[in-house]
């Protein structure tokens, strides 16, 4: 009995570690992901031999995953600038980033919708209820609706 309880849980560490289920690696690029942990290193090649180009240390940051190869991820920064990052580096979670100018957060998805906050261009937020050409954005509490044409990582992407 307490042997079938072991097998069980070593079982489902192995597939925690192993990743296996992760919805990231089914996905075919291009598809939207963000930088999940707080210092990551985005490198020339698709591992840790590969130099260093850039150090992002501002989690939750929105990229595009552009290609994949195992445990790593070529991706695109707002800035357009691509490279390499290990895949556990990224999260799942939808971020985007206000592009252009300052940007009305609105009550409602309508250009007529009062206006319940202001986002100013580089601010990045949670993304949720996208459709229509527009997106709830979320700045730690503070939502309203953008139109996707003002956000880098609000568009729909072929691969999710």
């Amino acid at each position: 009995m307490i042997y079938k309880s072991l097998i069980g849980t070593a079982a489902i560490v192995v597939l925690a570690v192993t990743g296996f289920g992760d919805a990231m690696a089914q996905k075919k690029p291009p598809y939207w992901a963000s930088i999940g942990a707080g210092k990551a290193y985005m490198r020339s090649g698709p591992g840790r031999q590969f130099p260093a180009q850039w150090l992002f240390v501002r989690a939750d940051l929105p990229v595009k995953v552009v290609e994949t190869y195992p445990n790593w991820r070529k991706v695109q920064d707002p800035d357009g600038a691509q490279g390499w990052m290990q895949a556990n580096l990224l999260s799942e979670a939808r971020t985007g980033m206000i592009r252009g100018e300052t940007r009305p957060l609105r009550s409602s998805p309508e250009s007529d919708a009062s206006i319940s906050w202001r986002a100013e261009a580089g601010v990045v937020g949670k993304l949720s209820e996208c459709a229509q050409g527009w997106c709830k954005f979320d700045v730690r509490g503070k939502a309203g609706y953008v139109e996707t044409a003002h956000i880098w990582g609000g568009d729909e992407l072929p691969g999710g």
